[in-house]
């Protein structure tokens, strides 16, 4: 499933091939979760100009010139492609094409993927969005019995961050997944809440990188400790993997365990 990182490339890279096109045809195969019927998503968005294409959480979302916005949420299979003229593709849940005659679509052998016009604004922080400041940080931790990973990943709470960069950002700030929240101290607080940002912000670049202007590929080379191929950390320690919540954490035992 692509995390963080990944979306924050797609976005960007959708928004440099399609920014300032005209939407010209829009396809639904697959509307059982879009929000409204198919005449009404091509009534607000079709012969429209994509004016920016954003990350928000983990959903993705196109804004066109008229004020409307379509959401896509890759769910856990979901992937997008680039479309050559008339080209025909599997699985496919929507497709896009503007007026260079290029387009996109999203695919998903599940029918999970879930597009959404005009998804409702939320109130829950991005990881990376200014609101999720040092004082919401110590807030939200501070509520919190359950484990530490396991309020990275609550999307109620802070939205963006996955499974695999929940392991990143506490392996680089020393903290065991399995810390209790609000028995994490403040000065260790204040070091996670930087790794968020250190974290995720160098690896949208490397992967913006590798990409290039793809739309789709998750790239996994530069993690230091969520990959099944590695068996030490940078440090030399041994990885450690272990369930919490169904979820499998990578760790090591140079992260602090906070009770």
């Amino acid at each position: 499933m692509p995390e963080l990182p990944d979306l924050e490339v797609f976005a960007r890279n959708l928004e440099k091939h399609f920014k300032n096109q005209r939407l010209q045809e829009l396809e639904v195969k697959v509307a059982k979760k879009l929000n409204v019927t198919i005449p009404e998503l091509k009534a607000a968005i079709q012969g429209q100009e994509l004016k920016q294409v954003l990350r928000e959480g983990k959903t993705l979302q196109l804004n066109f010139e008229n004020g409307a916005v379509l959401g896509l949420h890759l769910m856990l299979h979901g992937e997008l492609q680039l479309l050559e003229p008339d080209q025909q593709v599997k699985h496919q849940i929507i497709s896009l094409r503007f007026s260079s005659g290029d387009g996109f679509v999203l695919t998903d052998f599940q029918k999970a993927a879930t597009p959404t016009l005009n998804p409702k604004a939320s109130d829950v922080p991005d990881a990376l969005a200014e609101e999720m400041n040092l004082d919401y940080f110590f807030s939200l931790l501070s509520k919190r019995r359950t484990p530490i990973k396991t309020v990275l990943m609550d999307q109620k709470s802070l939205r963006g961050i996955g499974n695999t960069y929940a392991d990143e950002i506490l392996w680089q700030a020393g903290i065991s997944p399995f810390s209790i929240a609000r028995a994490i101290p403040d000065a260790k607080v204040k070091a996670l809440h930087k790794a968020i940002g250190t974290v995720l912000n160098k690896e949208v670049l490397q992967i913006e990188k590798k990409l290039g202007g793809a739309i789709f590929g998750e790239i996994h080379d530069f993690l230091k400790i969520h990959r099944a191929d590695l068996t030490r950390s940078p440090g030399g320690a041994e990885i450690k993997i272990k369930a919490i919540g169904g979820r499998k954490a990578y760790f090591t035992d140079e992260q602090q365990l906070y009770e």
